[in-house]
């Protein structure tokens, strides 16, 4: 072995390896043939890379393919590419942008072939950086929502939901962008702050004498021509008597009524708001059921239209200032003020959406999301954490609607097709004539479907779903998905309730909601406020084992600070245990691995190790990483190399044979613990033990091995008298000549050139732990603080009192 370990040769070298020798593959490495375990990796939008996100979520997910691959299973890790509809077509337009062209220009048919030509130069790259951090997809499975048989898959899907009466087309409102000229989903919208200038306005009453009215809040001056009503609370006792009564609507000069409604927000502004259905979404829920009329004064390109009169063909900002000048005019206009708030944009070309009525096609879900509901109550479906479990079903539970139809040319366009009698022939393949006239001259329908549409099939799709297939057979339904807490109504939902509409099963049991990975000073990670991330960059300078490390290190919560520490971490532990191995196998010359202890440290090193062998299995099957990967380095960095190590170091120099071959067999497990947490560093040095019959990618993990467990705390006493002799300078009297003879090669007492005060020490330990109880006697602190605070102060509190005993105190 070298003297020093770099990961960047070693880890790219292993990665071929693994791939080329066949051991991603569903299936490598299976032992139960019986059992399967599969996850589908999220598509990732294939024009995108990777960031923190994706790296987190394949670390975690290559952790639990790793380690049910060395189990024995039959495990299948699925992965594949979202044609990412706006996403794409937006990179192309810019493409030909710079040609001086748009989309209209060189028409549909040309710029869907142009879509593929840039994908086949440009687009997939994620896969490739997946490999980089060695993630064990099965690579040879790749899929892309484009793919000729998910495109038959999506049809299908279509059309089943068009039999069972679930799509419909209306008009209701949307998140329209402007620039795209399409609806998008609320994911695409990103909010972003700005300040504007809140201008009220009076609105006269209609049988007044023009001096008194109604007051109203806005930003927004050009959709004063869309108002149809003005909406008070219903318990605002200062609009009581206003209520039924007409106002005028400034500069249209249109009467409308004043309507009471709870959904009015009465702190806001002067408590009563304008009701514009055409242009908000809340006037729109308000409009529907008071059954106000929808008027559109602004167009699919963000400028007044002709219902606007003569603003048609202004810009907003060009005509809120005319009606704002015509209310000056008439002294309307009470009071401006600054005012700063959200409001959504385009997150790929940063256009304000436009909250417009639309005519789109939609998806009714009642039906649809009743089984879905009753897989998430019942828990054959369970989100972790349980916060994301309750969202999970308020989520179903609210379902609107759902807007299934998109006006862009990159995607799957809808299987509809009209006659010139307006006749619908809806069906998987094209048709060659109307099915209710057979007229043969026939128009496909323009849009295209969410690309959420498609998405939902994932679990299946891509096991060849329509077609019974022996990979559907074999792995649907899987085990788990995990993702981020954005997409949980967007995406787990929708694949958990057409898993059950087109299969009749759940597509898995468990989501996992990983961590949001922000900025190290706590922002959201993002390009556009210069706090994004690249993990290539970690990878590059530290390692994919490292990155992986530090990454799930600190993954406990839902929101975590993006930390450098903790991959510098992860860089130590893999010096540590290459240095550690390293040290063994230099002196084990031709002896191969055997469990023969004869210290004390031996059998206590045998017993932590399978100690931490249940806790990794208890942890990782409650999808606790962070937690699990401190194990692995306290297991690895104090247990291994500070104490057994240094207390084996004698026996080891002296060419025991005993001792390396219960150290090669100690090792031999302790690689296997960590493989799936840092696989590169791991293999390398499994590549190096003797008599290997197996990769350690697909060696089988190590059994439950209780023969040691009565010395699992044989150093408790030895590793307290280290810290307290670190700490203060004095030696405590231990009871047994291995005690002794440990605490001496660890801790070297004789180097420390220290004179240790044993009576200050007891004197401070006394008082932490009068601190202590005192604390825990508190009832208010320890019903009113986390959990992991007490805990921690109890477990201080014990450790204080056996340091206090040890010294005799």
């Amino acid at each position: 072995m070298d003297p020093l370990y770099t990961p960047e040769g070693v880890e790219a070298r292993w990665q071929d390896t693994w791939e080329a020798e066949g051991l991603y593959a569903a299936g490598a490495g299976a032992r139960r043939e019986e059992t399967t375990f599969v996850i589908c990796v999220p598509p990732p939008n294939v024009t995108g890379d990777l960031h923190m996100g994706h790296a987190l979520n394949g670390s975690l997910q290559d952790i639990l393919v790793r380690w049910h691959r060395m189990r024995g299973y039959d495990t299948l890790w699925q992965p594949g590419y979202d044609h990412a509809g706006i996403a794409t077509q937006n990179v192309v337009e810019k493409e030909l942008a710079k040609e001086g062209l748009t989309r209209h220009d060189v028409g549909r048919t040309a710029f869907v072939e142009r879509t593929w030509e840039w994908l086949e130069t440009t687009g997939r790259t994620i896969m490739g950086q997946f490999r980089r951090l060695g993630a064990s997809l099965d690579y040879s499975r790749e899929r892309f929502t484009m793919d000729d048989d998910y495109v038959r898959a999506v049809m299908t899907f279509f059309v089943r939901l068009w039999d069972n009466g679930w799509i419909y087309r209306a008009n209701r409102i949307v998140n329209w962008c402007p620039y795209h000229q399409t609806a998008i989903s609320d994911l695409e919208v990103e909010h972003v702050d700005v300040d504007d200038t809140l201008i009220t306005i009076r609105y006269p009453f209609a049988d007044g004498d023009g001096r008194d009215g109604i007051s109203v809040a806005t930003v927004r001056p050009a959709t004063i021509l869309g108002d149809v009503a003005v909406a008070v609370h219903p318990d605002d006792e200062r609009y009581a008597a206003s209520i039924g009564r007409e106002v005028v609507v400034p500069y249209i000069e249109r009467r409308v009524s004043v309507i009471s409604d709870s959904r009015v927000d009465p702190e806001f502004g002067t408590g009563a708001v304008k009701v514009t259905p055409g242009h908000d979404a809340m006037d729109f829920d308000i409009g529907r059921d008071h059954d106000l009329p929808e008027p559109i004064v602004i167009g699919p390109d963000g400028l007044m239209n002709e219902a606007a009169g003569d603003l048609a063909g202004l810009a907003q900002k060009d005509a809120g200032g005319r009606v704002l000048a015509w209310a000056e005019e008439r002294g309307l206009v009470e009071k401006r003020e600054h005012y700063r708030h959200a409001v959504g944009a385009c997150e790929r070309c940063h256009s304000r959406i436009e909250p417009l009525v639309s005519l789109q096609w939609w998806c009714a879900m009642e039906e649809l999301a009743k089984p879905a509901l009753e897989a998430l109550r019942e828990r054959r479906v369970r989100y972790h954490p349980e916060s994301q479990h309750r969202f999970a079903i308020a989520s179903l539970e609210h379902a609107p609607d759902w807007c299934i139809s998109r006006q862009l040319w990159w995607g799957h366009q809808l299987p509809i097709w009209y006659c010139a009698d307006g006749h619908l022939t809806v069906q998987v393949e094209e048709p060659s004539a109307c099915t209710e006239c057979a007229s043969s001259e026939l128009t496909r329908d323009p849009d295209v479907l969410d690309t959420w549409f498609s998405s939902a099939l994932w679990p299946f799709a891509t096991l060849g779903w329509p077609a019974e297939t022996p990979e559907l057979a074999r792995y649907y339904p899987g085990n788990v998905s995990s993702t981020a807490r954005e997409i949980i109504r967007l995406w787990e939902n929708r694949m958990i309730f057409s898993g059950l509409e087109l299969r009749g099963e759940v597509p898995f049991t468990d989501v996992i909601i990983h961590s949001t990975v922000l900025a190290a000073d706590g922002r959201r990670m993002s390009k556009s406020l210069g706090t994004g991330l690249d993990p290539m960059e970690p990878i590059e300078e530290y390692g994919a084992d490292a990155t992986r490390y530090g990454l799930l290190k600190n993954s406990s919560t839902q929101d975590v600070r993006y930390s450098i520490g903790a991959i510098e971490e992860g860089r130590k532990l893999a010096n540590k245990l290459w240095n550690v191995s390293r040290l063994i196998l230099q002196r084990a010359h031709s002896i191969g691995p055997e469990a023969v202890p004869r210290d004390l440290e031996e059998r206590w090193i045998l017993a932590r190790i399978d100690s931490a062998r249940a806790e990794l299995e208890d942890g990782w099957a409650r999808f606790a990483f962070a937690s699990s990967t401190d194990v692995l380095y306290h297991l690895t960095f104090d247990d291994f190399c500070d104490w057994y190590a240094e207390a084996i170091k004698p026996r080891l120099y002296e060419d025991d044979p005993d001792a390396a071959a219960t150290a090669l067999a100690a090792l031999e497990r302790l690689l296997a613990l960590l493989h799936p947490v840092m696989p590169h560093v791991t293999e390398e040095i499994w590549s190096q033990l003797p008599a290997r019959e197996t990769r350690l990618i697909v060696a089988p993990w190590p059994e439950p091995d209780a023969r040691f467990a009565a010395d699992a705390g044989a150093l408790d006493r030895v590793q307290e008298a280290a810290q307290i002799f670190r700490r203060s300078g004095v030696e405590v009297e231990l009871d047994t000549d291995d005690e002794r003879r440990i605490f001496r090669a660890v801790v070297r007492p004789e180097r420390a050139h220290v004179d240790g005060n044993r009576d200050a020490e007891i004197e401070r330990l006394r008082k932490e732990v009068a601190r202590g109880e005192g604390m825990l006697a508190n009832e208010r602190f320890v019903q009113n603080a986390p959990a992991e605070v007490v805990d921690a102060e109890r477990e201080k509190l014990e450790r204080y009192l056996r340091e206090l005993a040890a010294l005799g105190g």
